[in-house]
């Protein structure tokens, strides 16, 4: 495979030290065996058209920065403290209140139709990409053929994207080979990986187009769909701050995202939580690590919600906390 820099300057030029920071990106080769039964499968099964998808794979370039970030997501290798701290800052929060007094009126109808309030629908955006600032700098197309093809782990999971992808240009008519986003394939301000795009993404706006890059409206619509096709249930908490009561047994902490237990069992095994759920009602107990030492954390349906759009229960809290801070601080004042 032919070696590729995003460089003009001859190697030989370039500092000792400098060569030893640089990751080559390497072209897809389009021969190998399983590029082509990928190359077969889209035309087979789809129908699209052979030589189309070959080119554009041989455009493709694997990455190692891809790889690289792909085996350090923040929420496998921070605490929790450090992980909010992330996305709980006041630069963050200020400029989503500038950001829901600009699209207030489009996030209440949004609520009015699919019960999901305005402060989670601001989490979401506010977490994924800082409102639409940080979208992602990697070609989605490389981003899917690295992981599709050369990150084993996953790689079943990513050629199913990169599957999503061509199709998914076929039906909005994009530029797949433009298309610019994180270094998992995700797409614009709400970061939806190709098939969440196919598959929840409205026209919010009502021009006939489903535009996760440029439309605002059609992005808050389709945070919105995607946690009403999840069965968000209106009205209903996301979380509780707990503490173990001084007659608590070995509480039983969540080893998954589904709930586990119910609001009585909790209650009964001593840990201390407020909420007007039935008793019967599922929830689920966390330990995470706090500034100032252990966290408990109990978890209600909505929290499961949450966890469909990023299968991380930090990442959940983060973006429930995010939208109740920007929403608290556009009703009393700027954060500090």
């Amino acid at each position: 495979m032919k070696r590729i820099f995003s460089i003009a300057k001859p190697l030989a030029a370039l500092p000792v030290i400098l060569l030893a920071t640089i990751a080559p990106a390497l072209a897809l080769d389009v021969q190998r065996d399983d590029v082509q039964s990928f190359i077969n499968d889209l035309a087979e099964q789809h129908g699209i058209d052979r030589d189309y998808a070959s080119r554009v794979l041989a455009e493709s370039q694997v990455q190692q920065s891809i790889l690289d970030a792909m085996s350090r997501p923040a929420e496998r290798v921070k605490a929790w403290h450090d992980y909010r701290d992330i996305f709980l800052t006041s630069k963050r929060i200020n400029a989503g209140v500038e950001f829901y007094a600009e699209h207030r009126e489009r996030l209440e109808i949004i609520e009015k139709q699919t019960g999901v309030p305005p402060e989670m629908i601001l989490g979401i955006v506010g977490v994924e990409s800082f409102l639409g600032r940080i979208t992602g700098r990697h070609r989605v197309l490389d981003a899917l053929v690295t992981l599709g093809f050369d990150y084993p782990p996953r790689a079943k999971f990513f050629r199913s994207e990169l599957q999503h992808a061509f199709l998914l240009a076929s039906e909005e008519q994009l530029e797949l080979e433009e298309l610019v986003g994180s270094y998992a394939g995700a797409i614009g301000p709400p970061q939806f990986i190709p098939s969440s795009y196919r598959a929840y993404a409205v026209d919010g706006d009502g021009d006939g187009k489903r535009d996760l890059i440029n439309s605002w409206d059609d992005v808050l619509a389709s945070v919105g769909n995607y946690f009403a096709a999840h069965k968000w249930k209106a009205g209903e908490p996301v979380a509780a701050l707990a503490s173990l009561g001084e007659r608590a047994t070995e509480p039983e902490y969540q080893s998954k995202l589904k709930l586990q237990s119910t609001v009585d069992s909790l209650s009964a095994a001593g840990v201390l939580f407020a909420t007007e759920l039935a008793g019967d009602a599922p929830a689920g107990l966390w330990l995470l690590q706090g500034a100032d030492g252990d966290e408990h954390w109990v978890g209600f349906h909505n929290l499961y919600v949450i966890t469909r759009y990023n299968r991380s229960v930090m990442y959940a809290l983060a973006t429930w906390q995010l939208g109740n801070e920007i929403v608290n601080t556009a009703r009393n004042g700027a954060a500090d």
